[in-house]
C-alpha cells in the first residue's frame, strides 16, 4: 500500500487536538482497518468473534480513547491498529470465555465437557496470545510481525514497510516466530 500523505498530515493535526481531523483519519483508514478486521474475522470460526464493522468501530474507539494518538505516519498507524485489533480480538474471546462460564453467577455445571470446551478458534487466540507475551521478552519485533500476519492480515510487503525492514527479514522474522509459536503451543511430551 503506498504512502498517503493526507493520512500522515491528519494524523499529526489530530495529534494537535483536532478533533475533525481524527474523524478525517478514521475515515482515511476506514478502509484499512476494514480489510485488516475482515482478514483476522476471516481465519475465525464462524460466530466465534465480533463482525467486521464492529471491529472496525471498537478499535477506532481505543484509539480515540487513548487521549493522545501518538503515530508518526500511516505505516505506523498500521503497526499500532494491528496491535489494536488484537487487544479487541482477546479481550472479546475473554469476555465470551466468562459469559460461557458464568461471569460472576452461582455456577452448575450439568455437563463438565461442554462447559470446559472453548471454540478451538478461540483457544488458539489465546494460546497464541499467552505466547506472544512470553516472546515479547526477548523478541519484540517478532511480536510485532506476528501482530501484523496473524492478527492484522497484513502481507510481509506491508509488514516491512510498516517495521521499515525487509521482505526477506519478515519472512525470517516469520519463521522463527512459528517455530516458537509451535513450540510453545505444543503439548507438554510426556518423559
Amino acid at each position: 500500500m503506498p504512502e498517503l500523505a493526507p493520512l500522515t498530515d491528519l494524523i499529526h493535526r489530530a495529534q494537535g487536538g483536532d478533533k475533525a481531523a481524527l474523524g478525517q483519519v478514521f475515515a482515511l483508514a476506514y478502509a484499512d482497518l476494514r480489510a485488516l478486521a475482515r482478514s483476522r474475522l476471516s481465519r475465525s470460526a464462524p460466530n466465534t468473534l465480533l463482525d467486521t464493522t464492529s471491529l472496525v468501530h471498537e478499535s477506532f474507539l481505543r484509539f480515540v480513547n487513548t487521549q493522545q494518538l501518538k503515530i508518526d505516519d500511516r505505516n505506523h498507524f498500521l503497526r499500532y491498529a494491528a496491535h489494536v485489533i488484537r487487544s479487541v480480538v482477546i479481550d472479546h474471546v475473554r469476555e465470551r470465555h466468562s459469559a460461557r462460564r458464568g461471569g460472576q453467577a452461582a455456577r452448575v455445571t450439568l455437563n463438565t465437557a461442554m462447559n470446559d470446551a472453548l471454540p478451538a478458534g478461540e483457544e488458539e487466540i489465546l494460546n497464541v496470545h499467552e505466547a506472544l507475551e512470553d516472546i515479547a521478552r526477548y523478541e519484540p519485533r517478532l511480536v510485532e510481525v506476528v501482530e501484523m500476519r496473524y492478527f492484522a492480515g497484513l502481507t510481509e510487503a506491508e509488514i516491512a514497510a510498516a517495521l521499515g525492514i525487509t521482505d526477506r527479514t519478515v519472512r525470517r522474522d516469520w519463521k522463527k516466530a512459528q517455530l516458537l509459536l509451535a513450540a510453545a503451543l505444543a503439548p507438554p511430551s510426556d518423559l
